[in-house]
C-alpha cells in the first residue's frame, strides 16, 4: 500500500506493507537513516521522532498510522542555515561517542526545550528517561541539554 505523509516539511510518498513500522519506512522507504533501529520495542529511544509534534518511538508506530501526518526526524531538526542549536550543543559538549543513541536524544531534547525552554535538572532527567546510552554515562548529554537551554533562553 502507498502512504503519503509530510516528513521534515516535505510531502513524501512510499510503499509499505500493512505491518511495517514507521521506522522501517523512514529508513528504507524514504532514505532517512538518522533514526536508529536498536530494540524494536520502544525501550531505547534511538528511533525517536516527532509525530504531529509529539515525541514517539517510530518502531512502535505503524507506517500506515502516519498517513497524512507530519513527521520530523533528526534530519529535519537542522535548518537551512545549519545545525540546530541542540545539535551544536551535543557536538560542543562531547555528548557523542558511538553516536547510535544521539539522533533520538537530540529529537527528545528538541521536544523538551520546545515544551520547557529552561528545564530543571529533574525535567531533563524525566524527558530523557526513555533514551538509553551505553557509552557516555549521560554526564556530557546532560551538559549538552543545559548548554542548548542556556543558548535558547
Amino acid at each position: 500500500m502507498k502512504i503519503a505523509l509530510t516528513v521534515n516539511g516535505e510531502r513524501r510518498e512510499t510503499d509499505v506493507w500493512e505491518g511495517e513500522s514507521l521506522l522501517f519506512a523512514l529508513r528504507e522507504g524514504l532514505g532517512l537513516p538518522g533514526s536508529k533501529n536498536a530494540c524494536e520495542q520502544g525501550e531505547c529511544g534511538s528511533c525517536s521522532v516527532l509525530l504531529d509534534g509529539i515525541l514517539v518511538c517510530s518502531c512502535l508506530v505503524l507506517a500506515a498510522q502516519a498517513e497524512g501526518h507530519d513527521v520530523v526526524t533528526v534530519e529535519g531538526v537542522a535548518g537551512a542555515d545549519g545545525l540546530h542549536p541542540v545539535q551544536e550543543a551535543f557536538s560542543e559538549a562531547g555528548a557523542v561517542q558511538c553516536g547510535f543513541c544521539t539522533p533520538g536524544l537530540i529529537v527528545a531534547t528538541v521536544d523538551l526545550l520546545a515544551c520547557s525552554p529552561d528545564p530543571s535538572d529533574d525535567e531533563i532527567r524525566e524527558a530523557l528517561a526513555g533514551n538509553i546510552c551505553r557509552c557516555t554515562g549521560y554526564a556530557k548529554i546532560f551538559e549538552a541539554v543545559q548548554l542548548a537551554a542556556a543558548r535558547s533562553a
